[in-house]
């Protein structure tokens, strides 16, 4: 079904109340059981100094590139945050019924995540864990607030691209680190993460049904103002370059792999029933798609020119 006519908030919760019956379900079949536990070499850990008189960290205990170990930081911290996007989410889909099971679920295995990866990095002394506690507390005590927490469809196609880049970043950042275990560690991570991608990328599949104009406007604002939820890490931006320059997560992954499969899956220039604001968010996505393109080419450039001045140095 197709439509014109706005529906509310309201109406667009119970509207896909069915489907994200059905893709609960679809997900609880696909979904893993796993256990942080078992992804940690907690044979490598030692005490560390303190209440115990362990060994203080040192910067040589690090066995990981300084870059893998921003982009851990960057994730971990990201992960931290899970209280504030449970906040978010519960209070935008409702805690009862399908919408109100998923988002538990959801909660709960997003919780893996943040402890599997700081008792890696504690156990592994890869990071500096008074630096790392220090930025948790200040990082949690800021919270995240979504920007759109009060629009269904804007929040579904967020967490829809999200989900993905955050997927990728973890894939890349366990690569990076050259240790098996982490990359291990990661790529389960990132495996969750892209189940969470697939349920919220339906659901915002079956609103292009519902409501196909809302739908492109959501999609539209969504990816002309989108930032990663860490944003408000204290030195993200200095993080993200770096986090670039190493090819972990930039610009050209970003259009490539997380904005074009995700727009190609709705088929969006393809979506039919639009109204003159649809057509118009059509457009502007399609413009956004072309800027991004510029952008990564640019960096691209500019990437390979750093690396061949300081090649140059050598």
């Amino acid at each position: 079904m197709t439509t014109s006519t706005a529906l509310s908030q309201t109406a667009l919760l119970v509207e896909l109340e069915s489907v994200v019956a059905a893709n609960l379900d679809r997900h609880l079949t696909m979904a893993k059981e796993w256990f942080p536990h078992e992804y940690v070499p907690w044979s490598d850990g030692r005490t560390f100094d303190g209440p115990l008189g362990g060994e203080a960290w040192a910067e040589t205990d690090s066995a990981i590139p300084e870059v893998a170990r921003t982009a851990l930081i960057v994730n971990l911290l990201t992960e931290d945050n899970l209280p504030s996007y449970h906040h978010e989410i519960a209070t935008l889909f409702g805690r009862d019924g399908a919408w109100g099971t998923w988002v538990h679920r959801w909660t709960a295995e997003e919780g893996r995540h943040g402890t599997a990866i700081r008792d890696y990095l504690t156990v592994t002394r890869a990071v500096d864990p008074v630096a790392l506690e220090r930025a948790r507390m200040t990082h949690m005590s800021a919270g995240y607030v979504n920007t759109h927490n009060d629009e269904v469809l804007h929040s579904l196609a967020y967490v829809s691209f999200q989900e993905l880049a955050t997927r990728i970043s973890h894939r890349n950042t366990g690569r990076a680190t050259g240790d098996p275990a982490c990359e291990a560690l990661l790529a389960r991570v990132a495996a969750d993460e892209n189940l969470h991608m697939v349920f919220y990328r339906n659901l915002l599949g079956a609103a292009f049904e519902l409501a196909p104009s809302q739908a492109m406007r959501a999609v539209a604002d969504v990816l002309a103002e989108f930032q990663m939820p860490g944003v408000g890490i204290d030195g993200f931006a200095r993080k993200s370059v770096a986090i670039a320059l190493a090819g972990i997560y930039d610009l050209r992954q970003h259009r490539d792999e997380v904005v074009v499969p995700v727009l190609r899956q709705w088929d969006v220039f393809t979506v039919t029933g639009l109204d003159a604001d649809g057509e118009a968010a059509r457009d502007q996505i399609a413009t956004h798609l072309d800027g991004l393109e510029q952008a990564a080419s640019r960096f691209e450039e500019k990437r390979a020119a750093r690396a061949a001045r300081l090649a140059t140095r050598v």
